[in-house]
C-alpha cells in the first residue's frame, strides 16, 4: 500500500457510508476507545462531517482515566469538534465481555444527543462475529454478522481490514492504545483472532476473513427478504393480540418461525432462544392439547407463557 493509501481507503469508506446512510445528518459521533480501529475511523469521520468523539471509560484497568484522556486529546487533534469522556460502572451479568458491552452501548446511546454513532468494527471483526455465530449454532441471523447500518449505530469499516487502520495511524503519526484485553486468551474473541483465524488462513490458503465477510453479506440479504415476508405474514395472522394458528400452519417454516419470534418480541419477550421459538411452534404444528410454553422475559419476577386456545396463540404473564 502506498504512503497515503490507508488514509485514502478509510476516507472513501466513510464517505460512501455517509452518502448511503447519513445524508440527512449534519453531524455524527464516533465511539473512540483509543485503539487503532477507532482512532483511524475518528480521523476519517472528522474529514467528512462535524464529529464528536465519545470515549467510554469502563474503569476496569488502573490507567483507564489516562487512556481516556489521551484518546480525548487525540480526537481533538484529529479534527473532532468535541470529545467527551464518559465514566461507567460495569456490572457482572452475562460475564465481563457482555457486561462491558452493555454498559458501553448504554452510555453511548445516552450521550449521542440524537446523532448516529460510528463504530470501528472492521472486516476482521465481522469474520470473528461470523465464526462465533457458527460455534453457537444460533442460525442464519447470527451468521449474517453485523449490519453496516443499524441505527443509531453505524459501521463504515466493515469492508476494511484491521491492517489498514493500523497503517492509517502510522500515516497520521498517532500512537494507538494497545488494550491488554485484546491479548488475553481468556476471551473467546482473542483466541479466534490469534489462533483460529490464522490456522484457517493457513489450512485454506488465505482469504478466509474476506470469505466469511462475504458469507455474512449474502446471508443478510436473504434474512432481510425473509424478515420482510414475515412482517407481512405477522400482520395477516394477527387476531386480537394473538396469532391465528391455521394461518401460521400454512406458512413455510422459515417464515413461520420468524412470525413467532416477532410476535413474542412485540409481546415483551426477552432473551429469546431458538428453543423458545421452536417450543411455541409445537403449539402450531404438533398440537395435542398440551399446556403453555414458557419464553424468555426481561423481568426476573415473572415469566411469559405462550398458550393455544380455540386455534389462537396468546401470551400471558405468570409470577415466578
Amino acid at each position: 500500500m502506498d504512503r497515503q493509501g490507508a488514509l485514502a481507503a478509510l476516507h472513501k469508506a466513510v464517505t460512501v457510508f455517509a452518502r448511503d446512510f447519513c445524508a440527512a445528518d449534519e453531524r455524527w459521533c464516533v465511539a473512540l476507545s483509543g485503539g487503532a480501529d477507532s482512532l483511524a475511523l475518528t480521523a476519517a469521520a472528522a474529514k467528512v462531517k462535524p464529529t464528536t468523539a465519545l470515549i467510554v471509560d469502563h474503569q476496569l484497568q488502573p490507567d483507564s482515566a489516562v487512556v481516556a484522556a489521551t484518546a480525548r486529546d487525540q480526537a481533538l487533534m484529529l479534527g473532532c469538534v468535541g470529545a467527551e469522556v464518559i465514566r461507567v460502572d460495569v456490572g457482572t451479568e452475562g460475564g465481563p465481555e457482555a457486561a462491558a458491552r452493555t454498559a458501553r452501548y448504554r452510555a453511548l446511546d445516552d450521550a449521542r444527543d440524537g446523532a448516529p454513532v460510528l463504530l470501528g468494527h472492521t472486516l476482521d471483526d465481522q469474520a470473528e462475529t461470523v465464526l462465533l455465530g457458527f460455534g453457537r449454532g444460533s442460525g442464519p441471523r447470527s451468521i449474517a454478522g453485523m449490519r453496516p447500518n443499524d441505527p443509531p449505530w453505524g459501521r463504515p469499516l466493515l469492508e476494511v481490514r484491521r491492517s489498514v487502520t493500523r497503517q492509517a495511524c502510522t500515516e497520521l503519526g498517532v500512537t494507538p492504545w494497545q488494550d491488554p484485553h485484546n491479548r488475553d486468551p481468556r476471551f473467546t474473541r482473542v483466541r479466534l483472532r490469534t489462533e483460529v483465524l490464522p490456522l484457517l488462513e493457513d489450512v485454506l490458503g488465505g482469504g478466509v476473513a474476506e470469505a466469511l465477510a462475504r458469507t455474512a453479506a449474502a446471508l443478510r440479504a436473504d434474512t432481510d427478504a425473509l424478515d420482510e415476508l414475515a412482517r407481512q405474514a405477522l400482520t395477516e395472522a394477527s387476531v386480537d393480540a394473538g396469532l391465528d394458528t391455521s394461518r401460521l400452519a400454512a406458512l413455510p417454516e422459515a417464515i413461520r418461525l420468524r412470525v413467532i419470534r416477532g410476535w413474542l418480541l412485540t409481546g415483551g419477550a426477552g432473551g429469546l432462544t431458538a428453543k423458545h421459538i421452536r417450543g411455541v411452534d409445537t403449539l402450531v404444528m404438533a398440537w395435542r392439547g398440551q399446556g403453555g410454553v414458557a419464553v424468555g422475559s426481561p423481568l426476573r419476577n415473572q415469566r411469559l407463557i405462550a398458550t393455544r386456545r380455540d386455534g389462537v396463540l396468546r401470551l400471558h404473564v405468570e409470577p415466578v
